[in-house]
């Protein structure tokens, strides 16, 4: 019956935590499951959500294709199946569902699939900003001070309702620039895209491959904080 389970998930090309089984310790290669033992085996924490679901490290996936993968991979290590398995075989289940899920998660959300592939080309994620991007600095202390000033305002007031107004008109504003630098970014995923598929190993596509990451940082940040702002805002005004 294992066996049989085993070989109808399909999902057999994720690199194991470790290259022989743990319960009879024969050689693996990558398997989900022990082809001598039909044991359940521990997804490799080195292994990442792309190479998880058999995608290309690229920012433009095929979100079906995902999908389908993630259900596929979720019905082999579902705990229905291992109610009357060994504990150990019921933590590893529990653990690649839990890994399943998260680069699920991960990868079907564009802004989150970027910084996660910045994060494995760079080693870190998007700068925290503490202060505006300084093309929008003057204008987010502006917004501020309106924000101080509608707080400290009688709500009913003429004065409160021209700050209310001006506020909601703000808050729209920088939605709009976040859409933009989301735009913005799409493009720079796409230019990624198209600078792996040539896979070219000269200095100069390594030294836009770190343009691309450096913008793709800078923009991922920007857009926090925009976002941040906005939802400030939101809280503020209602």
């Amino acid at each position: 019956m294992d066996h049989h389970h085993t070989h109808n998930t399909g999902s057999r090309d994720l690199r194991m935590a470790r290259s022989m089984c743990w319960h009879c310790q024969s050689e693996m290669s990558g398997e989900y499951f022990c082809e001598r033992c039909v044991k359940v085996q521990p997804v490799s924490k080195e292994t990442d959500y792309f190479t998880c679901f058999g995608l290309p490290r690229r920012l433009t996936i095929d979100l079906k294709k995902l999908e389908a993968k993630f259900y596929e991979m979720s019905r082999a290590f579902h705990p229905d199946f291992y109610q009357n398995k060994s504990e150990t075989e019921q933590t590893i289940s529990l653990g690649n569902a839990a890994t399943l899920n998260t680069a699920y998660r991960t990868l079907r959300d564009p802004i989150q699939r970027a910084e996660y592939l910045l994060d494995l080309e760079a080693g870190s994620v998007k700068d925290i900003r503490t202060s505006p991007p300084s093309d929008l600095f003057e204008e987010i202390l502006e917004l501020q001070e309106t924000v101080e000033a509608y707080r400290a305002s009688d709500r009913t007031s003429e004065t409160g309702r021209q700050l209310l107004t001006q506020l909601m008109a703000e808050r729209q504003a920088l939605d709009q620039r976040k859409q933009d630098m989301e735009h913005h970014l799409q493009q720079i995923c796409t230019d990624w895209d198209a600078l792996q598929d040539r896979g070219e190993a000269t200095s100069q596509a390594r030294t836009e491959r770190d343009r691309l990451l450096k913008q793709m940082r800078e923009i991922l940040s920007n857009r926090t904080y925009v976002k941040n702002i906005v939802n400030d805002l939101a809280a503020t005004i209602g």
